[in-house]
C-alpha cells in the first residue's frame, strides 16, 4: 500500500456536528485511495453511563457523512483486562484514521497512563496516517492538559496535569486548549475551555519554560500536515498561539509553516496575511447549533404561512426534519432534539389545519355569497330589471358558478374545470 500522509488534526469542538463533516471527509480523502480504515477510541467518555450510545451515534455519523466506516477501538477503563487493552492498541496501530472526542481529558490520561498509546500514535505520525482528536481528547495532546471538570465544575485551584505531549512530534511545546472561544457562560467568561481569562493567566505562568498555549476555536480544526510541515485552519473560527498573554491569531483558511509557528512561539513576528488582531472588532460567526437552525426554519415556516407561500412552508418542514437527522449524532448537543421535534410537530399541525380548510367542500365557503347574489337576481327578474339579472348571472358564470333556472326555482353548482385532454377531444 502507498504511504499515507502524516496528519495530526486538532478540533476545537463539533466533531460530530454537520459543520465538521466536510473536515472529516477532507482528512479521509487526503489519506488516499480507499479503503481507509477508521477507528474511534472511546476512552475519554468511557466513564459515562451513555458511552455505548455515544459510540453508536458517532459510528452512525461517519456512516452518513464520510466514505469510511468507523469501528470502535473499545478501551473504556483502566480496569479493562490486558487483552482488551492490547486489542485496542492493535486496532489503533493498524488504522489509517484514529478519532477521539468528548469526555474528560484527565480520565482519559489516567486510563492511558503507563500504556503504549503515545508510542503507537507517534509511530503513526512518523510512518503515515491521520490522528483527529477533538474536545477532551484534543486537550491531552500537549505538554500540559487542562483539568476541565476539576477546575470548572469542582472548583479546584487552577493547575495543569501532564499531557501526552504528542504535539512534540511537530516540534511545538504547547498546551492545547479546545473550545477556545466558548461563550456559553453569557455573563461570565467561559473562553479558553471554560477557564476564562483570569484563570488562564494564572495557569500560563505555571507552564514550563518555552511552552505556550495553542487554542482552537469551536467548530474549527487545525490540520498539521507533517509531510508539508504546515498547519491549515479549517472551519468557522481561528487558531490562536498565545505566549505570556500575547496572542497571534490565524483565521480560517490560513496555511502557515510550522517553522513560522515555532518562531512566533519564540517571540518572533509573523508575516502571514491570515493573522488578525486578538479581539479584533468583528463579530465572530454565530455558533452553529441544532437550536439555532430550528429557530431559523421555524421563522421561515411562519413567514411562508403569512405570505400564503405553501411551498416555502413545506420546504421549511422538510429542511427541519433533515436538520434534526443531521444533528442527531452530535455528542455535544446538550439540548437534544426534543425542542426541534416539538417545533416540527407544531409546523405539521399548522399545515394540517391549512389542508383541512382547503379540503372543505368549496360550496360551503361560497354558498352565502352566491345565495345572496341569486336573491338579488330573482328580485331583479321580478321587478323586470332583466339587464341587471343577466349581468348578475354572467358574473356568477365568469366566477365558475353554473346557474340553472328550473320549474322548482334557481339552482347553482360549481363548474368543474375541464382538462386539456377533454377540450382537445371535443367532448361536451
Amino acid at each position: 500500500m502507498a504511504h499515507r500522509p502524516r496528519l495530526l488534526t486538532i478540533m476545537g469542538s463539533g466533531e460530530t456536528a454537520p459543520t465538521m463533516a466536510k473536515v472529516h471527509r477532507l482528512l479521509i480523502e487526503r489519506l488516499g485511495s480507499p479503503p481507509v480504515d477508521a477507528v474511534l477510541l472511546d476512552t475519554p467518555y468511557g466513564f459515562q453511563e451513555n458511552a455505548e450510545q455515544i459510540s453508536r451515534r458517532t459510528v452512525g455519523y461517519f456512516e452518513r457523512n464520510t466514505p469510511a466506516p468507523l469501528e470502535v477501538a473499545a478501551w473504556r477503563s483502566a480496569s479493562d483486562d490486558v487483552v482488551r487493552r492490547e486489542q485496542a492498541l492493535a486496532r489503533i496501530h493498524d488504522a489509517d484514521y484514529v478519532f477521539a472526542g468528548p469526555g474528560s481529558p484527565t480520565y482519559a490520561l489516567a486510563v492511558w497512563e503507563g500504556s503504549r498509546l503515545r508510542d503507537v500514535l507517534a509511530h503513526k505520525l512518523v510512518h503515515g496516517g491521520c490522528i483527529a482528536f477533538s474536545s477532551a481528547a484534543a486537550l491531552t495532546l500537549g505538554v500540559a492538559t487542562v483539568p476541565v471538570y476539576e477546575i470548572y465544575k469542582v472548583g479546584s485551584a487552577p493547575h495543569w496535569v501532564e499531557g501526552m505531549d504528542l504535539l512534540a512530534v511537530t516540534g511545538l511545546r504547547a498546551a492545547v486548549i479546545a473550545h477556545y472561544d466558548n461563550a456559553e457562560g453569557g455573563n461570565h467568561d467561559t473562553r479558553f475551555c471554560y477557564l476564562g481569562e483570569r484563570r488562564l493567566q494564572a495557569m500560563e505562568a505555571m507552564l514550563e519554560a518555552g511552552a505556550f498555549v495553542l487554542g482552537v476555536d469551536e467548530h474549527t480544526a487545525a490540520m498539521f500536515d507533517l509531510d508539508a510541515d504546515t498547519v491549515t485552519v479549517l472551519g468557522r473560527g481561528a487558531l490562536t498561539l498565545r505566549t505570556k498573554g500575547v496572542s497571534t491569531v490565524f483565521g480560517s483558511g490560513a496555511t502557515v509553516t510550522l517553522d513560522e509557528l515555532r518562531a512566533v512561539a519564540a517571540g518572533g513576528a509573523t508575516t502571514s496575511p491570515f493573522v488578525r488582531a486578538p479581539g479584533a472588532d468583528r463579530e465572530p460567526p454565530p455558533l452553529p447549533s441544532l437550536r439555532s437552525e430550528a429557530n431559523r426554519l421555524e421563522e421561515a415556516f411562519d413567514a411562508g404561512l403569512r405570505s400564503r407561500d405553501v411551498q416555502a412552508a413545506v420546504t421549511a418542514v422538510l429542511e427541519l426534519e433533515q436538520t434534526i437527522v443531521d444533528w442527531s449524532a452530535d455528542t455535544e448537543e446538550e439540548d437534544g432534539t426534543d425542542m426541534p421535534r416539538a417545533m416540527l410537530r407544531r409546523m405539521v399541525m399548522r399545515l394540517g389545519e391549512l389542508a383541512m380548510r382547503g379540503a372543505r367542500d368549496p360550496r360551503e365557503q361560497v354558498a352565502p355569497l352566491v345565495d345572496a347574489l341569486l336573491e338579488l337576481r330573482d328580485k331583479a327578474r321580478q321587478d323586470g330589471a332583466w339587464a341587471l339579472a343577466d349581468t348578475l348571472r354572467e358574473r356568477l358564470v365568469a366566477a365558475g358558478i353554473e346557474v340553472r333556472d328550473t320549474p322548482e326555482g334557481t339552482v347553482w353548482l360549481l363548474a368543474t374545470p375541464r382538462t386539456d385532454d377533454a377540450e382537445d377531444s371535443g367532448r361536451p
